[in-house]
């Protein structure tokens, strides 16, 4: 399905982010730093990261996945898939899923939106094709984009996608509430056979 949690946790295609993320509290770890709730542990790491200066695109995005990555692990979430491939979903890799018996749930991270939450939503639908129950969010960290986009949700625009999060408030505790309301549930995925049958060859 993807990377488990406890194979490259933080693991990105630059590892400039990884090499930032750990150095922002020194010689603090993340499984050292102190939180009081998911919105706390992410405010303190958005704030480290904002004082490096002329930060990319891409090490933005990054490090937006290197944060969620490690709060699921702080919070238990385990186990979890990054950069996973779901069977019979074609050409889609998610950021994350969650996987239980009973559904996937898919978290998509987009630091800003724009047009990238139609993206986000192509990605839900598709997954929903596959397994109608999966629940699908989307966090990010632009509280004006996350509003309009709530207003499409509720209007029908956005149909695959079951919440937009917006990370800058309490919604992101609520979120993590929800999850560890399926945290005894939370399996690897068994394999699956593309076709079954009596073979004849």
């Amino acid at each position: 399905m993807g990377i488990l949690y406890n194979k490259k946790l933080l693991s990105t295609r630059n590892t400039k982010t990884e090499k930032v993320f750990n150095g922002l509290f020194g010689n603090v770890t993340f499984e050292q730093v102190p939180y009081s709730s998911p919105l706390d542990y992410i405010r303190k790491y958005w704030a480290e990261f904002e004082k490096i200066p002329n930060t990319s695109n891409s090490l933005i995005g990054s490090m937006w996945e290197c944060i969620i990555n490690s709060l699921l692990y702080r919070e238990g979430l385990l186990p979890f898939y990054r950069q996973a491939k779901v069977a019979f979903v074609p050409n889609v890799n998610f950021d994350i899923i969650l996987y239980t018996h009973s559904f996937p749930v898919n978290i998509s991270l987009k630091t800003s939106l724009r047009e990238r939450y139609k993206q986000a939503d192509l990605e839900a639908i598709a997954l929903k094709y596959v397994h109608r129950r999966a629940k699908s969010f989307l966090l990010t960290l632009e509280s004006e984009e996350a509003k309009c986009c709530k207003e499409k949700v509720k209007s029908g625009e956005i149909i695959g996608l079951d919440r937009i999060i917006d990370c800058n408030t309490c919604e992101v505790n609520d979120l993590f509430n929800e999850l560890h309301k399926i945290k005894d549930e939370l399996t690897e995925s068994n394999q699956v056979d593309v076709v079954t049958g009596i073979l004849i060859k």
